[in-house]
C-alpha cells in the first residue's frame, strides 16, 4: 500500500506532530491504522490526536491556518484568482500570508510572549486585518503578523479570553512554560562557558517546570540563604491548591515540617544506593561497610535518628505516606497505587500526616529547628 505524502511533504518544519497527522489523515486520506504503523504507535493514540486538532478548529486563527496549509497541498484546478480591476468585486480581496518560518516564529515569541506575560496584557485579532496587536488595557505594546499568531495559536501557546467580532487571547500555561525555555536557552549562551559545561546534561523542558527560590539556612537564618525548588516535591503542588473556602489546603507550617523531614532524609543519605559501593572495593575486610562516623559518604547519625523518631510517631499509613511524598518524592496518585488505597484520599491523609508532624517537631524540639549533624 502506497503512504501519500502530499500535504506533509510541503508542511513547514515547526508544525506539530499532531497538526501533521491530522493533514495526512483529513487532506491526504491516510487511514488512521497506516498513520499509526508509520508513526509507530497504536491507531487510538493517532485517533486521540487528530480528534483534538478537529476540535480546535473554533479558533479561527487554527482554522485559518490549517485551511491555508490544506489550500498550498492541494490547489484546486478551477480556482481562479480574480483581479483588483474586475468591477463585478464589492471589496477587495485580501491575500493570505505566507506561513512564517521557525526562525521568525522563535524571533517573534521572545517578543510577543514576554509581552503577553505581563499583568491584563492580551492579544487582539480582527477578520478583516493582517496584523495583530498586544495591547495592555488601552495601550498598543506589539505588532505581529497574522500568520504568527496563527502559529502561536496552533503551538497552545495562547489561548482566547474573548470571542465576537474582535477576539483577544492570552497567554497559556503552554506558552509560559515556552518562554521560559527561551530566555533560559539565551541566558546560557549570553554566560561565556556555561552553555559548553551544560552540554548533553541541560535540561531545558525539565527546568519549564522548576520554580527557584531561596530560603534561609536552618543553621545560619541570618547569614546564609539556600536556593531550593519548590515545584520538586509533591508538596508545593498541594501548597498552591484551595479549599472551598478559599483557604490554602497546606498552610506554610505544614508545608515547612514536610521539607524539614526530608531535609533529615536527604542529610542521613537513607535512600537507595544505586551506585557501585568503590570505598568497599578499594578497602579490606568490612572497612567499607556502613558506619554512622563515616564522614559525608555515610550520611549523619543525627539526621537518621530524628527521621526514625518521627516516622515512630506517626506510625503505619501517616508515616508511610509522608516518606513516600516528602521524602521519596512520589507523586500522590503513585502513592495511593502502591498503598492500595482509594484514588483522590492521599492528600487527606498526607494533610493529618503533615499535622501529627508538625505536632511531634513542636513536643519534640519545641518548634525550632534542631541544629543539622
Amino acid at each position: 500500500m502506497t503512504i501519500l505524502f502530499t500535504a506533509s511533504s510541503g508542511l513547514p518544519a515547526w508544525l506539530p506532530d499532531g497538526a501533521r497527522l491530522y493533514l495526512r489523515h483529513v487532506e491526504d486520506g491516510v487511514p488512521i491504522r497506516q498513520l499509526a504503523r508509520t508513526e509507530g504507535c497504536h491507531a487510538s493514540t493517532v485517533l486521540r490526536r487528530v480528534r483534538r486538532i478537529e476540535a480546535r478548529r473554533d479558533d479561527p486563527l487554527i482554522d485559518e491556518l490549517l485551511s491555508c496549509l490544506a489550500r498550498s497541498a492541494h490547489p484546486r484546478p478551477d480556482t481562479e484568482v480574480i483581479s483588483k480591476e474586475d468591477p463585478l468585486m464589492s471589496a477587495p480581496i485580501r491575500k493570505p500570508n505566507m506561513q512564517a518560518d521557525e526562525a521568525t516564529i522563535s524571533h517573534e515569541a521572545r517578543r510577543i510572549l514576554r509581552r503577553l506575560s505581563e499583568p491584563g496584557a492580551l492579544l487582539v485579532v480582527a477578520g478583516d486585518l493582517d496584523k495583530a496587536v498586544v495591547l495592555k488595557g488601552t495601550v498598543r505594546t506589539a505588532v505581529l503578523e497574522r500568520s504568527v499568531a496563527q502559529a502561536f495559536a496552533l503551538k497552545d501557546w495562547i489561548e482566547i479570553a474573548h470571542s465576537g467580532r474582535v477576539i483577544s487571547y492570552a497567554i497559556s500555561a503552554t506558552g509560559r512554560a515556552a518562554l521560559r525555555r527561551m530566555l533560559d536557552a539565551d541566558a546560557a549562551a549570553r554566560t561565556p562557558g556555561f552553555a559548553e559545561a551544560q552540554g548533553a546534561f541541560a535540561t531545558p523542558f525539565a527546568d519549564q517546570h522548576r520554580h527557584w527560590s531561596e530560603a534561609a539556612d536552618p543553621a545560619d537564618p541570618a547569614e546564609k540563604r539556600l536556593r531550593t525548588n519548590l515545584a520538586e516535591s509533591p508538596l508545593g503542588l498541594l501548597a498552591r491548591r484551595r479549599d472551598k473556602d478559599g483557604q490554602p489546603f497546606l498552610s506554610a507550617d505544614l508545608v515547612a515540617a514536610g521539607e524539614r523531614l526530608r531535609e533529615d532524609f536527604e542529610l542521613a543519605q537513607m535512600g537507595p544506593r544505586v551506585a557501585q559501593n568503590w570505598e568497599r572495593f578499594m578497602t579490606g575486610g568490612d572497612r567499607g561497610q556502613y558506619r554512622d562516623s563515616a564522614g559525608p559518604g555515610g550520611g549523619s547519625g543525627r539526621a537518621r535518628d530524628r527521621v526514625a523518631l518521627a516516622l515512630r510517631d506517626l506510625g503505619p499509613g501517616l508515616g508511610d505516606m509522608v516518606l513516600r511524598c516528602c521524602c521519596f518524592l512520589e507523586g500522590l496518585e503513585a502513592a495511593e497505587k502502591r498503598l492500595g488505597w482509594s484514588a483522590r484520599s492521599g492528600k487527606i491523609v498526607l494533610r493529618i500526616a503533615l499535622i501529627r508532624l508538625k505536632r511531634h517537631y513542636d513536643e519534640t524540639y519545641g518548634g525550632a529547628a534542631p541544629l543539622i549533624g
